[in-house]
């Protein structure tokens, strides 16, 4: 199966020019399953503590437009994470969208930070805490969102449930781009998955500062297989899913609580 991890700007502008390099990537390398940054589509609006849910609004609107674009992409499986409005509470929902079914949301980001440049928890609510798999069309996938990544009890339960992949869209700043990283893989350890992870990259005029640096991580001893960078934004491996399977077989994972 052919895995591909992207860093993308969040400037409008960039973030145009970016996708039709990352369409041609994709279509290249024949990707299988193309993983995005964390709502890639609008710029980050937890930046400010100044919350508007007329631009929350506006962000969810911009997301159902790109949405729309993913068949640029296809017949790859597209994985990332959206804003939505549901029953008039706004949330971060993990989603995965296949050609001829469209966009389905699996997992709504349930640990949020709040602080200076990460006011999440002020601009939308938390999920219900539902960490099932998502059985698309080519893997069985577990979300882990960002923040969601430092709680380690679901990539056990991720990997308990059989999945082959974990993803973990981010927005993550350059300061912490190293421990990020160590978090991949130390995930891709305990679920007995592959690891992936895809980042927006790059300042923005309203003072965000993104790491970039996607990664995809083996599932056995956490070795990483390839990363992204500015110069190489966008990262395609092929890999054996077999090797989770295998991987749950091993240390530590069949290990009993």
């Amino acid at each position: 199966m052919k895995l591909t991890v992207c860093e993308l700007p969040n400037e409008p502008d960039d973030l145009a020019r970016a996708w039709e390099r990352l369409v041609e990537h994709v279509g290249a390398r024949q990707s299988d399953l193309v993983l995005l940054p964390e709502m890639p589509f609008y710029r980050w609006l937890s930046q400010t503590n100044e919350v508007d849910p007329a631009e929350w609004r506006r962000a969810v609107r911009a997301h159902d437009e790109w949405i729309g674009k993913l068949d640029q992409l296809a017949p790859a499986t597209v994985v990332s994470s959206r804003p939505v409005v549901e029953g008039g509470t706004p949330r971060n929902v993990g989603f995965f969208w296949e050609s001829g079914t469209g966009a389905a949301d699996i997992h709504a980001k349930h640990y949020l930070p709040d602080e200076p440049g990460f006011w999440e928890a002020s601009w939308y609510q938390r999920g219900e805490g539902d960490f099932s798999i998502a059985d698309t069309s080519r893997a069985k996938i577990g979300f882990l969102i960002c923040t969601e990544l430092w709680f380690s009890q679901h990539a056990r339960e991720y990997g308990r449930q059989g999945a082959h992949l974990i993803v973990c869209p981010r927005a993550t700043p350059t300061s912490t781009a190293p421990k990020w990283l160590a978090g991949g893989q130390a995930a891709a350890v305990i679920s007995g998955a592959f690891c992936l992870s895809s980042n927006l990259a790059g300042t923005t005029t309203d003072g965000g500062d993104f790491a970039g640096v996607g990664w995809i991580v083996e599932p056995e001893e956490g070795e990483i297989l390839g990363q992204t960078s500015s110069a190489e934004p966008f990262l395609t491996v092929d890999v054996d899913l077999a090797e989770a399977d295998r991987a749950k077989t091993t240390y530590p994972r069949y290990v009993q609580e």
